[in-house]
């Protein structure tokens, strides 16, 4: 099946004066995303910019699919400024996803700030199996709270101001976690997508606890495909493209 298909914008709703939630409606056929993987979107009707976007597969609907999305530069305005009824170009899914945990394993998923939004389709996907650890800088951050703790087993929250939760990081909230429930970290197995310092930190946390760790990274892509070889990462076996052999990565195998 194509992986090119055509999307209509059924609605671009503002969380924040910096993140939307964009909902789209199938127009063409669409191949059934996997939690981890992405989409390329056309923000603009012209040809400036040219390249289309990547954005993380936040939910899938039964109409169609939606993106939740942080405003950061030309590309991401005009796709906040489109309307409802606009239809647009999209590439995808695309990437490798995370692997499902076996069903005696305990999944434990951390998200810092729109890491969420890769992060969210697995913990639904997952049906009230997951811990979720997530953290942002400010309560004005943090989104889906509601929706988070129906599909999870437990959520903790943090913010790096104390506004909401506790204070500190995602990080923080998973340490203490282990610390006091040291009896399930044997069959506990980590999702996480946020910050490169973040997941660097949380690389070494689950190494001296002997966990396994699954971490999407993120990176500027241009084509999605693999083709430019734009968007590499360092790892054990050497350069390794986080569009085609991620944006989900074994944590064992990164180099920070």
């Amino acid at each position: 099946m194509n992986r090119y298909f055509r999307a209509q914008i059924k609605g671009n709703s503002p969380l924040n004066d910096k993140h939307n939630l964009l909902s789209l409606i199938n127009l063409d056929s669409m191949i059934e995303p996997l939690p981890g993987q992405f989409y390329m979107l056309q923000v603009s009707q012209g040809y400036d910019p040219i390249l289309k976007r990547a954005f993380s597969l936040f939910r899938k609907t039964e109409d169609g699919f939606q993106i939740l999305y942080r405003i950061m530069g030309k590309g991401t305005t005009m796709l906040r400024n489109m309307r409802e009824g606009a239809i647009i170009d999209v590439l995808g899914p695309l990437g490798n996803g995370y692997p499902m945990p076996s069903e005696d394993q305990i999944p434990l998923v951390i998200a810092g700030g729109i890491g969420l939004a890769s992060v969210f389709s697995l913990v639904e996907k997952l049906s009230g199996r997951a811990f979720v650890f997530y953290g942002a800088r400010t309560k004005d951050e943090i989104f889906m709270v509601y929706e988070l703790r129906k599909i999870s087993r437990e959520v903790f929250i943090s913010t790096d101001d104390g506004s909401c939760d506790s204070k500190g990081t995602a990080i923080d909230l998973f340490n203490h976690f282990l610390t006091h429930r040291r009896s399930l970290m044997s069959r506990c197995l980590i999702y996480a997508c946020g910050p490169k310092p973040l997941l660097k930190e949380l690389t070494i946390a689950t190494s001296s606890f002997h966990i396994k760790a699954y971490l999407s990274l993120e990176e500027n892509m241009a084509c999605g495909i693999g083709a430019c070889l734009g968007c590499v990462a360092r790892t054990r076996t050497g350069y390794q493209r986080v569009c085609k052999e991620g944006p989900v990565f074994d944590s064992e195998e990164i180099v920070w």
